[in-house]
């Protein structure tokens, strides 16, 4: 018996990884609402859970991919791959109005070229600040400060060695789970409480995960606004790093 649900979950990677993402959400929703009282995500807690997974999973395989690179757990691989992060991006992004995002104007704009700027500036000065000196690194980790998809983009594209890829992507998963932790605690403070501040502050914030999870927490009806936000910072990103702001950092660390 015990050999054919083995045999089962080995030949059925992908419903065996929306089985084991369903379980973790679930436990990660209990944790929130339990000993959180839901201020702290459940998505937050399950990015944790999901980080402990995968560094367990590579001590024990002594591969790259975490939990992927043990057999049964193989359809993790495909299920976090890009093409279902990008589908649910989009999908939330759909529940958004269009006439509220025309109500956000000029200033939504420079929220994602602020958003973009600043946190490039800051992941380079820190990647400098630990011995970085290559213009090619320090615009891969600075990408990476910006958002974790924008980084591994930007490291394929001026071609990163895999050692500074794997930083640009950590500083990237940092910055989510601190926007979608504290995203509850200064949402007051910071007047998100519509849907045009939802879209500056996912232009501002970038990452789409953080601030998805933030907002859930905060203001389930905002998540859209606060993804199409996030959504067109990525882009932005994407554009700028691997071009104007790479040049600019060889053109000052050359």
């Amino acid at each position: 018996m015990i050999e054919v649900i083995l045999n089962s979950i080995n030949n059925n990677g992908l419903i065996t990884a929306f089985a084991v993402i369903g379980i973790t959400m679930y436990i990660s929703h209990f944790v929130s609402v339990k000993f959180t009282k839901g201020r702290v995500h459940g998505s937050a807690i399950a990015i944790l859970i999901g980080l402990i997974l995968a560094y367990f999973g590579g001590l024990h395989t002594g591969g790259q991919k975490g939990l992927a690179d043990i057999q049964m757990f193989s359809g993790i691989g495909l299920m976090g791959g890009g093409m279902l992060r990008d589908f649910a991006i989009v999908a939330t992004v759909f529940g958004a109005k269009f006439e509220e995002l025309k109500k956000v104007g000029l200033i939504g704009v420079v929220s994602i070229l602020i958003g973009t700027v600043v946190p490039f500036v800051i992941g380079v000065v820190v990647a400098y600040s630990f011995g970085y000196r290559d213009p090619v690194s320090l615009t891969t980790i600075g990408a990476g400060a910006i958002t974790y998809i924008v980084g591994p983009v930007t490291g394929a594209a001026i071609g990163a060695n895999s050692t500074v890829m794997a930083l640009c992507i950590a500083a990237g998963v940092i910055k989510s789970i601190c926007v979608m932790i504290s995203t509850p605690y200064v949402a007051k403070a910071v007047g998100l409480t519509n849907p045009r501040t939802a879209v500056i502050f996912g232009g501002a914030m970038g990452t789409a995960s953080g601030v998805a999870g933030g907002l859930a927490a905060t203001n389930p009806r905002l998540v859209p606004y606060g993804a199409m936000g996030a959504t067109f910072h990525t882009g932005v990103g994407c554009l700028l790093c691997p071009s104007i702001l790479f040049i600019a950092t060889k053109l000052i660390f050359g």
